[in-house]
């Protein structure tokens, strides 16, 4: 093997070990936060429900959770707060 051929194999190891650690590095990673605000509950029965509101988005939550067979099931509505004039 002559000099320049293995000066370039070299090269091209470093280069595919380089690719295989920077690869973990360059993962995108989204940041979630949560944003809703917990406004109130209430409770009337076997069922309850609780409100949030997304002050940024001017977004409101609803759950309600309701007993079931199998355990609490719970379901959410999301809507969005109209404009003020």
């Amino acid at each position: 093997m002559k000099k320049p051929v293995r000066i370039a194999a070299a090269l091209a190891a470093l280069a595919g070990a380089a690719v295989f650690l920077a690869a973990p590095l360059a993962r995108s990673q989204v940041q979630i936060q949560p944003s809703f605000l917990p406004m109130g509950s209430a409770a009337a029965g076997n069922a309850s429900m609780a409100w949030f509101h997304d002050p940024s988005s001017a977004r409101v939550m609803a759950c309600q959770a309701t007993p079931a067979p199998s355990g609490p099931v719970i379901a959410c509505s999301v809507a969005r707060v109209p404009e003020r004039p």
